[in-house]
């Protein structure tokens, strides 16, 4: 995965001190999100996936795990 260089990370930083993240409410935001960690390899297929399919990674996670819990059925 690619790594932020200092100008990034500074802005980044700059736009995070200066503002709010948005917190998405309504129906099904219930539960908290959760944050995972992964390998390199993994956070890289992850990122590839849902570039190409157009889903956010954790569609794609959502995905992998149905059809895993689908075959074991």
């Amino acid at each position: 995965m690619a790594r932020m260089t200092e100008e990034e990370a500074d802005a980044l930083d700059e736009r995070l001190t200066r503002t709010t993240p948005a917190i998405q409410t309504g129906p099904g935001s219930h539960r908290p999100n959760r944050m995972v960690a992964v390998d390199d390899l993994t956070a890289e297929y992850l990122t590839s996936k849902a570039m190409a399919t157009h889903k956010s990674p954790t569609e794609v996670l959502g995905d992998l795990v149905r059809k895993e819990l689908t075959a074991s059925a």
